[in-house]
C-alpha cells in the first residue's frame, strides 16, 4: 500500500499551515513555492480539505488559507481520509464482503482487520502538532 500524492502533498501543505498558525492566512502560491508543488494541484486538494472543514479560505488581498482548528485538534487520519477517502486494507469491512465466497474460512480476514485497526489508531492518535 502506498499513499498517493494527494495524501503526501496534502500532509506537507497542512504542515505548512500549522507552522503559520496564528499568523494569518497563507497563500497556495507560498505553500507551493516552499514545498516545490504545483499550485493548481494544491487548489484541488484544498477544495477537498475545505469541504471536510479542515481549512478555511480568506478572500481578498493578503488572503489564502488557514487551519479551521488548532494544529493539535487536526488528526493525520482526518487529512488522509479527506484526500484519499477511507483507506481499507481489505473488502471485509465493506458491503463487498457479501460477495466474497471465502468470508467464513478466510485465513487473512483477522490479520487484515487487526492491521486496519492499528493503522486507524495511529492515524487518529497523531495530529499536525506532532509533525
Amino acid at each position: 500500500m502506498k499513499l498517493s500524492t494527494k495524501g503526501r502533498y496534502g500532509l506537507m501543505a497542512m504542515y505548512r499551515l500549522s507552522q503559520n498558525s496564528g499568523k494569518g492566512p497563507m497563500s497556495l502560491k507560498d505553500i507551493a513555492d516552499i514545498e516545490n508543488l504545483s499550485e493548481a494541484y494544491l487548489e484541488q486538494l484544498f477544495a477537498l480539505l475545505k469541504k471536510r472543514g479542515l481549512v478555511i479560505s480568506v478572500r481578498g488581498a493578503g488572503g489564502g488559507y488557514e487551519l479551521a482548528k488548532a494544529p493539535n485538534e487536526i488528526h493525520i487520519g482526518d487529512i488522509i481520509n479527506a484526500l484519499e477517502g477511507d483507506i481499507k486494507l481489505s473488502c471485509c469491512d465493506t458491503n463487498k464482503r457479501l460477495e466474497c465466497a471465502k468470508i467464513n474460512g478466510c485465513p487473512t480476514k483477522d490479520i487484515l482487520k487487526e492491521l486496519q485497526s492499528r493503522m486507524e489508531e495511529v492515524m487518529d492518535s497523531l495530529t499536525l502538532a506532532d509533525m
